[in-house]
């Protein structure tokens, strides 16, 4: 991946947007190198190139392939090797004023505002010698079933994460998207139990999507849910899949399916303004959704479209990472154990910086 990483390195001297990415389970890296430092946004979903939304904002930032240079490298050209290191996760950061968003959830659940809200914290972690290359390597190492990308804009700022969530993959009509909830730790998947609360947050999103996404799509089939590992961590997991009615309907999906159920909550315009109100800090991309749009950047195929709710992130400034993470909130949440949920959610970023 040498000449990958050249280009990276010649694109941030001259403080230029890229962005590079690895799709689940791909040998493949694509690097999109916009030629100009332009801010650009999503005029209509006609557009090709990549796009980078944020978790509320009605502007959508995009990487127009007009006007990049397109770089495709095989991740097999060279052995990556990083001895995992052994680390504590931090149970002491930001844990009361969690715990205490977590308890008003439910109390707002149990008082009918809506059936589920999901939470999330900022941590920050200090970084020595934080290198991009190493960084990425170690995303294709540690977790290759996820959506691994750095993104990067002069006027937005480096983000990098490896989110184990699809929003939607269009290819022409037909579409596929999940429903992704319950979060443990990634043993023996043979002993995996996932309890009632796990189960009916789950059923949830699923619920949510197949509401939405009804009025313009059809012959619709729905996987019974399934157990699903992104790297450390299992998921319950259900794939959705059917055809769009018209061309029209790829806006409609992408904005119905945003913010999904399981980054926002249900009711979700209720569960969006609770998050909005009482989280403390602003998500800015974090939550939202990234990824190709109406191209395939690989093989410049078009009607295609594959994007991911950008979970599981971080965004570097200077020598400092802010890590973002979050749970479902429903009505047998217990605050304790849904701020240790986040700790290992954080393990994620943690194992590719530290």
């Amino acid at each position: 991946m040498t000449d990958l990483f050249l280009k990276i390195k010649t694109h941030q001297e001259q403080n230029l947007p890229f962005v590079i990415f690895s799709k689940p389970n791909s040998e493949r890296t694509v690097g999109l190198f916009q030629k100009n430092d332009h801010l650009y946004f999503l005029e209509n979903f006609e557009k090709k190139g990549f796009v980078f939304a944020a978790f509320d904002s009605s502007t959508i930032p995009f990487i127009p392939v007009e006007f990049c240079d397109v770089l495709v490298e095989s991740n097999n050209g060279e052995i990556f090797y990083f001895e995992t290191k052994e680390m504590e996760p931090s149970t002491k950061i930001g844990n009361d004023f969690f715990e205490e968003l977590v308890a008003k959830s439910v109390e707002a659940i149990e008082n009918g505002l809506f059936k589920k809200v999901v939470t999330s914290r900022r941590e920050l972690v200090e970084l020595k010698n934080f290198e991009l290359e190493v960084c990425f390597k170690k995303m294709l190492q540690n977790y290759p079933s996820a959506f691994k990308y750095c993104f990067y804009h002069p006027k937005i700022g480096l983000w990098i994460g490896a989110t184990p969530e699809q929003l939607v993959t269009i290819k022409e009509l037909d579409f596929e998207t999940v429903a992704l909830a319950g979060t443990q730790k990634a043993n023996n998947i043979e002993l995996v139990h996932w309890t009632s609360k796990e189960e009916v947050e789950q059923q949830l999103v699923t619920d949510f999507i197949l509401e939405n996404i009804g009025e313009f799509s059809k012959e619709l089939m729905v996987s019974s849910p399934f157990t699903a590992n992104a790297g450390s961590i299992f998921h319950i997991k259900t794939t959705i899949s059917g055809k769009l009615k018209n061309k029209k309907a790829v806006e409609k999906i992408i904005k119905a399916l945003h913010p999904t159920s399981a980054v926002c909550g249900m009711p979700r315009d209720v569960a969006k303004d609770f998050i909005i109100q009482h989280e403390g800090y602003d998500r800015e991309y974090y939550s939202g959704f990234l990824g190709e749009l109406n191209i395939d950047l690989a093989t410049f195929r078009t009607q295609y479209s594959d994007l991911f709710v950008n979970l599981r992130c971080m965004k570097i400034n200077e020598h400092r990472a802010e890590i973002f993470v979050g749970c479902g909130i429903t009505k047998d949440s217990n605050p304790k154990s849904e701020f240790e949920e986040t700790v290992n959610k954080a393990m994620t970023m943690k194992n590719c910086i530290l």
